[in-house]
């Protein structure tokens, strides 16, 4: 720690800054470090020292004050809180030079090469990002070069590898390159009373949490392009005990996702109190469909192996999705390391779907699919009212199940079920559920093939 009468510290008494920077060791003012309010110039060496310094020093608080400050790659360190004030906006930098590329040492299907972030964080312990301010990527300014650039020329705005104690609370995320925020074999995470506006670029989720233990998710208000709360594994390592509560959401794609990646899997997931609805704005559109939720409101999907079970979702509202319910058991087989070829199809069992509102749907209806010899077993929907648009003639139901096709709700385009279309399923129980299409429609609520003990009350 410098000692306050250092050139930069006695600068500040000069300029007249308020001495609550120097009153406690544990705060470090980052216009002590040289930011400067203009997002003309950068501050990316002020607020990294300012982040160094604070964690050789033991540990505390990195206070962003009020103004407009740019920055490039910043990497948080361990016991290092980064507190954005109220009127404090973080601005990433437009120019590509300014991010860093990193690679972890952790091995997934997103870090066999080194990826950009505007914040980052690997095996870091007890980091934090609070307060009422905002961060502001400004992904806007990075084009989509190839199919799978994300992390390589367009930066996501928050990424934390293998930490441990991380808090995200109160602030305003904007304008990511790509993913919002990906947490990638985090344990003990808690994500509480955030905002995310993510509607500026293609891959634009709003939240990604990646083979992540123990965490709590509340209190989110989220408008993205892409899906909006997702889970995935893109390693062997589970998602597990994760509880999602009281947000409301909005995404062309996908509301709420557990896949598409599923090495390893999920098990133990709460997701309770979740208002979904379209976005008020309709001005952009990269993925999906316009108007609504593009895809489907709740997925479900095991298609690169890896296991789901104990999955509890309930006290939902959704408001314009074109697919309701979407549970996909399949064998895409996309290993997480081309030296680690996936073996064996997964499993999905012990998921329970209930008291849930959809209205304003499209007329594709729902579906519960899984393969020959590897049903998706030991599913329960209750007290779920769906209404759609209908108005479909019989369809007859798909001959190719598109086993190794990356799961989509619409992949097979109108489904045979206004309700549901169950194949290769067993023990599936639906308890008052009931389906209402505004337009007639001749397809039946169900329509099944290779199911057993299914139970309709």
């Amino acid at each position: 720690m410098k000692s306050i009468f250092s050139p930069l510290r006695s600068v500040a008494f000069v300029l007249g800054l308020t001495s609550a920077m120097t009153v406690s060791a544990a705060v470090h003012d980052i216009r002590v470090y040289g930011a400067v309010s203009d997002t003309t110039l950068l501050s990316t060496t002020a607020v990294q020292t300012a982040i160094n310094e604070c964690h050789a020093s033991g540990g505390g608080t990195v206070l962003v004050p009020s103004g407009n400050y740019k920055i490039g790659s910043i990497f948080l360190r361990s016991n290092v809180t980064l507190r954005l004030e109220n009127g404090a906006t973080l601005f990433g930098s437009t120019d590509i030079n300014d991010y860093v590329p990193i690679k972890t040492d952790y091995v997934s299907l997103r870090t066999h090469t080194p990826t950009i972030q505007l914040i980052y964080a690997d095996a870091a312990e007890n980091v934090a990002i609070v307060g009422e301010g905002t961060i502001d990527g400004r992904g806007k300014a990075f084009p989509k070069l190839s199919w799978n650039d994300e992390g390589i020329t367009r930066p996501h705005l928050l990424r934390l590898i293998q930490c441990r104690g991380v808090r995200v609370e109160g602030v305003t995320l904007k304008n990511s390159g790509c993913w919002m925020q990906h947490y990638l074999a985090c344990d003990k995470v808690k994500i509480d009373g955030i905002t995310v506006v993510n509607r500026n670029n293609f891959n634009n989720d709003a939240l990604d949490l990646d083979g992540c233990h123990d965490v709590t998710v509340s209190n989110m208000i989220a408008d993205s392009d892409d899906d909006a709360i997702t889970i995935k594994s893109t390693s062997p390592r589970l998602c597990e005990d994760i509880v999602i509560s009281n947000c409301v959401v909005s995404s062309h794609c996908n509301a709420i996702k557990l896949g598409t990646e599923t090495n390893g899997g999920f098990r133990n997931i709460i997701i309770r109190g979740i208002a979904v609805k379209p976005s008020a704005d309709q001005s952009t559109q990269f993925f999906g469909y316009e108007g609504g939720i593009g895809h489907g409101a709740i997925v479900l999907e095991i298609v690169d192996g890896g296991t789901m079970s104990n999955i509890d979702i309930g006290d939902i509202t959704i408001r314009g999705t074109e697919s309701p319910i979407f549970i996909r058991l399949a064998n895409r087989a996309r290993p997480y390391s081309p030296d680690v070829p996936v073996e064996g199809i997964g499993s999905m069992e012990r998921i329970c779907l209930h008291d849930i509102m959809i209205d304003e749907a499209g007329p594709t209806g729902s579906s519960i699919t899984g393969l020959e010899g590897h049903p998706v077993k030991d599913v329960e929907l209750r007290n779920i009212r769906i209404r759609h648009r209908g108005g479909q003639h019989k369809v007859a139901a798909p001959t190719d199940e598109k086993i190794a096709e990356y799961p989509e709700s619409t992949m097979w385009g109108i489904l045979p079920a206004k309700g549901f279309w169950l194949n290769h399923t067993r023990n599936i129980t639906f308890d008052n559920v009931t389906v209402e299409t505004i337009n007639p429609d001749q397809r039946k609520i169900y329509v099944s093939s290779d199911t057993e003990g299914l139970v309709i009350k």
